[in-house]
């Protein structure tokens, strides 16, 4: 995918390795721009973390990663997560001396074309709800606003709740875990978690010797999933810490927002969730992960 502008033209082309050090460069400094405009903490904390993330990501077997490219010169990139029935999108960035030229446009079609061949049921993304531009171009790409989210972050509550267990997740676990987030949203996200378990970032918690929750990570790039809002607590209360900035709480959901609210966690910041295609309204307590 081509086209030409005032500015010189630009193409879409599918990532390689090598373009991960500039598209992390470019992911961290958009980032930082915009949040910074807004007077929000950058979501990302450092360029060699931008860059570190786009190694990940650009390397990983299923995640698909184009870049657009200025008259030879990278000016961008997104990403789609390849690993449940819904395709995840994002990190989607533009370098700030490239934007209001249709880029953004252009990357996130790439990908959105690529979900349709691909079959997959839907595509989800999280979106800041102060970027005006971002939400108007999700809009008119398909997208439909489904949930308000805050990203929290706090001190670790560090609390145990009675008749509830948790611990780290096994392998073993993936199939219980599979009907839980069935039963709360329609699908299983079953790639991410296995991932997280490989990774020892992931925990599930029990009642009476029955799986009812798991958290792939406590993160900014973990969900979780609770057949109650209070197996979801007792897997954010165990917590040691709160990863990037933070978790990211539906903020519909009155009754888990209040306890985090009362637990000393604060809001950072406003998000979207917005959808195409697939979409259940969550049957249970769920945080979602900055992808979906």
């Amino acid at each position: 995918m081509s086209i030409s502008t005032a500015a010189g033209s630009v193409k879409i082309r599918r990532a390689h390795p090598e373009d991960a050090d500039a598209c992390g460069r470019i992911c961290f400094d958009a980032f930082a721009a915009i949040n910074n405009q807004h007077n929000f903490p950058p979501d990302l904390p450092s360029t060699e973390f931008g860059i570190g993330l786009m190694r990940s990501v650009f390397s990983h077997p299923h995640f698909y990663t184009v870049v657009a490219e200025s008259d030879g010169q990278i000016v961008g990139s997104n990403c789609l997560d390849e690993r449940s029935v819904i395709a995840g999108v994002g990190p989607i960035t533009v370098a700030p001396s490239a934007q209001n030229r249709s880029i953004g446009r252009m990357l996130m079609q790439a990908v959105m074309d690529r979900a349709r061949e691909r079959g997959f049921a839907g595509i989800r993304l999280l979106q800041a709800a102060f970027h005006n531009r971002s939400l108007s171009l999700y809009t008119k790409l398909g997208f439909d606003a489904r949930e308000p989210v805050s990203v929290m972050q706090g001190q670790p509550i560090k609390r145990a709740f009675e008749g509830w267990t948790v611990r780290p997740a096994v392998m073993d676990d993936l199939e219980a875990a599979a009907r839980v987030c069935e039963t709360v949203h329609g699908h299983n996200r079953t790639g991410e978690l296995r991932d997280a378990i490989l990774q020892n970032t992931a925990s599930v918690v029990e009642r009476r010797g029955q799986l009812t929750g798991y958290s792939s990570a406590l993160a900014f790039f973990g969900h979780t999933v609770g057949l109650t809002n209070l197996d979801v607590q007792a897997l954010i209360a165990s917590a040691e810490t709160f990863g990037g900035p933070g978790i990211l709480v539906p903020t519909r959901n009155s009754e888990l927002f209040r306890w985090c609210l009362e637990n000393s966690l604060r809001v950072l910041y406003p998000m979207t969730l917005m959808t195409v295609g697939l979409y259940n309204e969550p049957n249970g307590g769920y945080l979602p992960s900055i992808l979906y």
